[in-house]
């Protein structure tokens, strides 16, 4: 009988929801949930591919929704999870938390299913290599109109918009490699993602993961998506969090004035005073060489082919001249998708009602696709982080079907309607700080 019991399957764990809550992270476990199944994460987050903070966002939740929408080949990185494995929900526990909406998460995983069915997730790579030729055409003109015209004013204010055009535009290009759009491997991804932000914008890879898959996870959502950092030291942001500062008596900056000195420390300053010497210290704090020296091709070959033209001093006037015009293209085309929606702590939503709460869309046009990197269509980049950008367009009719049903709103605005409107909602909290700080 001893031999016998010896050699039976070890019994299944099964487990509540609360049980699984209380594994959020604040204590030394760390477990999520994934199809049922229920995953001990509390080691494994620090080895994690996307890095710890994303898996860890997670934790003490359901996480069957983000985990199908940020892998592409989901058989693979089941069976790495299986070491993972401390169990199952009770047979009568919800797939999900009781607290979400069980018709939306149902009706939202048939639209994926059929937008896989449609074929929408793969990409068409002739659009992707024109894409990448654009830019390096852009790049050889900006060359060309030194060579050509010479280093007076003109030519070389000509040539600093033509390079920011050409950082800008990579920085879309790179988005779409490092969320695995293009191509059906990893690997494949990896490396054009390296070359793109690394070669042709002398960034590190390592640091957009850990930055940008943290912003997808939990969107808005204070001390999870890194994109809100900036409250509350510089800016007061969201209704919400605004009133709860101006009730606590916090006051860093004179937020009421945001809305006028984001002017000056928002577009001008994001890039060139912040993240370009923050890069460096990332990857040398975490020891990315790969990374490193992909950044240094960059360097070396934007001096070696302007030094003849320009000298040290020009080349560097030249260098952040491009990070300054780059950082306005690129802060107004981020913020104007979420600075206006609801920014607060995570609420633990499910995956459309957080995406569609933190994200909206500016109008489809030739000009907007091209100038914002398709980016247009944040809510349905949002809920299909992997979807090639040429089929965001196909796919948001859907959508919109699906929000209409469930009484959710999906808002899209005009291009200049959206940049507004982050003046706008910094300018209303400012407001709503203001007034819980001086009558609270």
């Amino acid at each position: 009988m001893d031999s016998e019991t010896a050699t039976q399957a070890p019994t299944q764990r099964y487990f509540t929801w609360d049980e699984v809550a209380q594994r959020s992270g604040h204590a030394a476990e760390r477990w999520l949930v994934i199809d049922r199944k229920v995953y001990n994460i509390s080691e494994f987050c620090r080895r994690h591919p996307g890095g710890s903070r994303v898996i860890s966002h997670y934790a003490g939740q359901d996480a069957t929704d983000p985990f199908v929408a940020f892998h592409i080949d989901k058989g693979l990185v089941r069976k790495y999870m299986n070491s993972l494995l401390v169990g199952e929900l009770s047979p009568e526990q919800p797939s999900f938390e009781p607290t979400k909406n069980k018709e939306l998460i149902d009706e939202f995983r048939e639209l994926r299913a059929t937008v896989e069915r449609m074929g929408l997730m793969k990409a068409n790579h002739v659009f992707f290599l024109l894409y990448l030729l654009h830019i390096l055409l852009l790049d050889v003109a900006a060359w060309l109109t030194l060579w050509v015209f010479g280093t007076s004013l003109v030519p070389f204010l000509l040539c600093a918009v033509l390079l920011g055009t050409v950082q800008a535009q990579a920085g879309w290009l790179q988005h779409d490699f490092g969320h695995l759009s293009v191509f059906s491997t990893s690997t494949w991804n990896h490396l054009l993602h390296h070359f793109v932000i690394g070669h042709l914008k002398g960034a590190p890879a390592s640091w957009w993961n850990h930055m940008h898959f943290q912003h997808h996870a939990k969107p808005n959502c204070l001390g999870k998506d890194p994109d809100i950092n900036m409250h509350p030291l510089f800016f007061a942001l969201g209704k919400i969090l605004s009133v709860e500062l101006g009730k606590q008596k916090k006051k860093y900056m004179p937020y009421n004035h945001q809305h006028k000195y984001f002017f000056l420390i928002g577009p001008p300053a994001l890039l060139p005073l912040y993240f370009q010497w923050y890069i460096f210290y990332f990857v040398i704090q975490r020891k990315k060489w790969v990374d490193l020296a992909w950044m240094i091709t960059f360097y070396a070959r934007l001096f070696l082919t302007y030094w003849p033209f320009l000298g040290l001093k020009g080349v560097l006037g030249l260098f952040f001249l491009v990070r300054f015009l780059e950082s306005h293209w690129f802060v107004w085309v981020t913020q104007m998708n979420h600075i206006p929606m609801r920014i607060d702590r995570d609420r633990n939503m499910d995956w459309v009602s957080i995406q569609l709460h933190a994200t909206c869309n500016v109008h489809k046009s030739a000009f907007n696709d091209w100038f914002s990197g398709h980016l247009n269509f944040q809510i349905e980049h949002h809920l299909f982080p992997t979807m090639p950008r040429h089929n965001y367009h196909k796919v948001a009719p859907l959508v919109q079907s699906l929000c209409a049903k469930h009484g959710i709103e999906y808002q899209s605005k005009p291009l200049l309607a959206a940049f507004a409107d982050i003046i706008y909602s910094l300018k209303e909290s400012g407001q709503l700080w203001l007034d819980a700080y001086l009558h609270q």
